[in-house]
């Protein structure tokens, strides 16, 4: 789930936001919505009685910590990726127009 959140909302963010740190603010937090309601169905998951649960009870997930957070920094990378692209779109526009008059 937040792979896709961040999929969808990154670098939409960053190329539609003007301010980096509104798109970086509104992918955080759309994220961090992602993150908290994941990570509570994983944990109904593994308190439940189920064939395979996520997590195994006593044990502390240290994997599903290291890959959230390597998720959390592509999507400031992608936030990034989409801020560069508008600027440079933006300055191609500008340099046509005064080149193309």
């Amino acid at each position: 789930m937040i792979a896709v959140v961040t999929l969808l909302i990154a670098f939409p963010a960053g190329y539609f936001l003007a301010s980096r740190l509104a798109a970086n603010t509104a992918y955080a937090v759309a994220y961090l919505w992602a993150f908290v309601f994941q990570t509570l169905y994983l944990t109904l998951d593994s308190i439940n009685p189920s064939a395979e649960p996520t997590f195994m009870p006593g044990e502390f997930p240290l994997s599903y910590g290291a890959v959230t957070l390597g998720v959390f920094g592509v999507g400031f990378g992608l936030v990034a990726l989409g801020h560069l692209y508008r600027a440079r779109q933006t300055s191609r526009r500008a340099q046509s127009a005064t080149l193309g008059g």
